[in-house]
């Protein structure tokens, strides 16, 4: 494959003699501000570029070429005629002009921010930075230079990266997709790894944090990613591209378009596949990536769009908890990987008797989305937008299972950052032989298993808006978002390690004969089950939501204000076949009912300057897992004490623009009351614990700014500061489950307590109001230099900084049950930092355009600790686990080849 693409490369720039002529300008609106992501390009060709973050454009134009439009939603198209005798032609300052009637697509784009009109704190990632700098690294942190946001690789397997913004973890932030929310319906997560590929195919990537200015019934809490992807103003043309990077990444893609048809009719497709070995040890990957867009403009009023596209992907894991180690331990796997790779060492690497590679952590899963937009544009005034959209979630992740809780712990490659070494080999891989040789060997069926742990899901939702211009610069939309979810939680036997069968007593002894009539015989639980057998659990979740919104805002002359609202209600069941039998299988339903409630007002102070002021109250239901009901894997038992959550949130801001400099400057307050959360202990068997906290406050504050200087043409500069104080407000209380999700009891050795609350469940109280929260580096910042010294090549060089992170915590020594326990506030990791590098030349291959990129992450290959956890009575780094350090050196190389 190198050789391939060393012979890609070289024939490439063999062709690259045709003269060119270098087409230059800047795009703006109406209001003489940038528009970012407006398309450049050459009528019935494939050459052509988007405007960035400044309004600039630059691009190459073959000898002959006599005509360049330019275009944009709900804009205009514009034409030019160029003479390409002139090796430079510069087009100068181009103001578009608002379509009559303008075919937005409001579904897409209603929560897309505007700047100096929305009063949000916002920032845009258009399609050529993406492709630009992404490189090798995972596509959340594309986002890594933007304030507020604080994006690690997790454990490092291929699509586990998280991102949080203002210190709110991955759960509070909302990701939508075309207009689309793709957050889980149950806990509120993204895995990135769903949506690895989608890079590809993504016109615009716009982070709004705080409340943001989405019109859903259920907005975030931390902040909102919007991303939009290439659909009726995608160009005519293609590309296929082929690259290569470290630890045996291969990247591959063709894309073809249609372009609006004089019929039209629209069509884009797109089809992606990523493998490699992975840079951590043993996480090897194969990921590909499908995309389908096809639209049709039926007249002036109505306008059809069908988007469908997946990421389908299986990878090794290396989960922080199960598999992170201590710094000291970290320390000593130099003896295995030598000094240089020792944070590349993954502690549940290895193989079988068979010399076959095994890991207990594997991850599949496909989760395509399917959404098909109606635009109906009713008049000059108003118009009717609808998403009628289902995401259907297929996959697992693998699940060792055990006799015991101390035989199911044996799975994990560490404990409390300390390597176990009950099937560690010389050289420090996992000995998945000699699970085999215990199980060949006993003579009740397998000591340990491997279970597929499934996650399926069926969702459904629409979204539809109206908007009408009720009075001259007043217009009201105003809408329903309505959502159905399904998801499928059941654990499958996939392999017995050589065991002649397995008994799942360990989790069948927790059910009730009251619940489920099969456990009143005593030899049920221990059935003999083989390959495809359920344990442990066996359930769906069922989620609806119903809500409507509303808008109004008001624009004149300088000043742009709104106010909205939404009420939603939120309902959430079990059906439960594991621990109960047909006759009580379904639980109670348990209903909240939210609101939020926001407004905000921008005013342009001048051409070139903008203040605004936003404040909002949210009431959102609590999540279905860990919220409504208290232990929702193994019970329909519902928290007595499940409240909405609330939060309040105020933020001002301040914006610069002129010819050459940019700058935006924002603060904010948030208060976070009655959330809940998880933390987790290590018990005596070697299991883990978990404690379910409700009740929880916290506190967000900040600064951000972000600015951009172009002091000539051929340089831009960019910088970025962000300062947080993030701290719990109040102390917490919760209850003891095992990994099991079975209630325990105080002596914390897997005794289960006579039930969820029961005077025997053991539980805890936590000190930790004043405590900083955990998981985000509460300052960040970042530099760049992009650089266009020639014709076709572009350079640039990327410093970024994370300081004031601190350790998450976990239950220490002094966490004893049934006790209040004062948290000291945890480990203050180091400052970490790292220099990126990316560059790119284009030239022609005759009548095609192609394009090099190349990408050095960390460029001085420099490990920084990204995430830890420590004890509740931490007095400093020795007493912190699961430390995760950043990424090494890695590099890519692409060649891309546009028609």
């Amino acid at each position: 494959m190198k050789r391939l693409l060393l012979l890609m490369i070289g024939l490439a720039i063999g062709f690259t003699v045709e003269a060119q002529t270098v087409v230059t300008g800047t795009v703006i609106d109406e209001a003489d501000q940038p528009l970012i992501g407006a398309t450049v390009f050459v009528p019935e060709t494939s050459q052509g570029t988007s405007t960035d973050v400044n309004g600039d454009f630059k691009f190459e134009v073959r000898q002959g070429t006599d005509k360049v439009q330019i275009s944009y939603l709900n804009y205009k198209t514009m034409s030019f005629d160029i003479d390409t005798a002139n090796a430079r032609i510069n087009l100068g300052t181009i103001k578009m002009e608002p379509e009559a009637i303008a075919m937005e697509n409001v579904v897409i784009t209603q929560s897309v921010a505007v700047q100096r009109k929305t009063p949000v704190a916002v920032s845009t990632v258009v399609a050529s930075e993406i492709e630009f700098k992404l490189g090798g690294q995972e596509f959340p942190e594309i986002l890594k230079s933007t304030p507020g946001v604080y994006v690690t690789k997790d454990g490092g397997g291929y699509g586990d990266s998280k991102i949080n913004m203002r210190g709110f973890k991955s759960a509070n932030v909302a990701v939508m997709i075309n207009g689309v929310p793709v957050n889980d319906m149950e806990w509120g997560g993204v895995y990135w790894s769903n949506w690895a590929g989608l890079s590809d195919v993504t016109r615009s990537m716009q982070t709004q944090r705080g409340m943001g200015a989405s019109k859903i019934s259920s907005p975030s809490v931390g902040g909102t990613i919007n991303i939009v992807t290439n659909t009726i103003d995608a160009k005519r043309g293609g590309s296929v591209s082929y690259g290569i990077g470290n630890d045996g990444a291969n990247t591959m893609s063709v894309s073809l378009s249609t372009g609006l048809m004089d019929n039209g009719w629209a069509a884009s497709v797109l089809f992606a596949k990523r493998w490699g070995d992975g840079y951590i040890q043993g996480t090897g990957y194969t990921g590909y990536n499908w995309f389908v867009n096809v639209s049709k403009r039926i007249n002036s009023q109505h306008q059809l769009s069908l988007t469908a596209f997946g990421a389908p992907q299986k990878h090794n894991q290396r989960k922080p908890l199960y598999a992170g180690l201590s710094i000291e331990e970290w320390d000593k796997v130099a003896k295995w990987t030598g000094e240089d790779n020792k944070y590349r060492y993954n502690a549940v690497y290895g193989f079988d008797n068979n010399g076959k590679e095994r890991s207990s952590m594997v991850n599949q899963y496909h989760k395509p989305q399917i959404s098909l937009n109606h635009q109906w544009q009713i008049d000059h005034k108003s118009s009717l937008s609808t998403a009628l959209y289902v995401s259907i979630g297929r996959g697992s992740g693998y699940s060792g299972q055990g006799r015991t809780s101390a035989d199911r712990a044996m799975w994990n490659g560490s404990s409390n950052g300390k390597l176990l070494y009950n099937f560690r080999k010389s050289d420090g891989t996992f000995d998945y032989g000699a699970i085999q040789d215990m199980n060949a060997a006993s003579l009740d069926g397998s000591r340990m298993v491997m279970s597929r742990s499934v996650n399926d899901h069926m969702w459904y939702g629409l979204l539809s808006t109206y908007s009408n211009e009720i009075a001259p610069g007043l217009e009201l939309s105003a809408g329903v978002d309505v959502r159905y979810y399904v998801g499928k939680h059941t654990n499958e036997i996939v392999d017995l390690y050589d065991g002649a069968y397995f008994i799942d007593d360990a989790d069948r002894k927790n059910v009730k004969a009251e619940n489920n009539a099969a456990a009143a015989d005593p030899n049920w639980k221990y059935e003999k089950l083989s390959v495809g057998d359920v344990v442990y659990r066996d359930y769906d979740g069922h989620v609806h939501q119903e809500g409507v919104f509303a808008q109004l805002e008001w624009t004149k002359n300088k000043v742009n204000a709104f106010v909205s609202g939404s009420v939603s209600n939120t309902g959430y069941w079990r059906v439960d076949r594991f621990y109960y039998d047909e006759a009580h299988q379904r639980s109670e339903t348990m209903n909240f009912v939210g609101f939020t409630a926001k407004a905000g007002v921008n005013y342009n102070v001048t051409n070139s300057s903008n203040l605004f002021l936003n404040v909002g109250y949210i009431s959102r239901a609590p999540f279905f897992s860990g919220g409504a009901f208290l232990q929702s894997t193994t019970s329909h038992m519902t928290n007595p004490d499940a409240v909405n959550e609330k939060v309040f949130s105020v933020e001002g801001g301040y914006g610069l623009r002129t010819e050459r400099f940019a700058l935006n400057l924002n603060a904010y307050y948030t208060l976070w009351m009655d959330k809940s959360d998880v933390r987790s202990k290590l018990m005596s068997n070697g299991d883990y614990a978990r404690v379910n906290l409700t009740g929880i406050d916290a506190r967000h504050t900040g600064v951000e700014l972000d600015l951009r200087y172009k002091p000539a043409r051929w340089v831009n500069l960019t910088g970025m500061l962000s300062w947080g104080d993030w701290v719990w407000s109040s102390n917490a209380r919760g209850y003891y489950y095992d990994s099991q999700g079975q209630p325990m009891t105080a002596k914390m050795d897997g005794t289960v307590a006579s039930g969820i609350m029961a005077e025997d469940h053991a539980w805890i109280e936590l000190e930790q109001k004043g405590v900083h929260v955990a998981g985000s580096a509460q300052t960040t910042a970042a530099v760049g230099a992009d650089f266009f010294p020639f014709k076709g090549l572009r350079l640039s060089a990327n410093f970024n900084l994370y300081a004031r992170n601190y350790a998450d915590f976990y239950l220490g020594s002094t966490a004893v049950a049934n006790t209040t326990t004062t948290v000291n506030d945890p480990w203050k990791i180091p400052v970490g930092h790292q220099v990126d590098l990316s560059a790119s030349y284009s030239f022609n291959i005759g009548k095609v355009n192609a394009t090099i990129y190349g990408n050095v992450n960390n460029l001085y290959d420099y490990n920084y600790v990204m995430d830890a956890q420590c004890a509740t009575d931490t007095k400093g780094w020795q007493d912190c686990y699961a430390v995760m350090y950043s990424f090494g050196r890695t590099y890519t190389v692409r060649l891309k080849i546009s028609f």
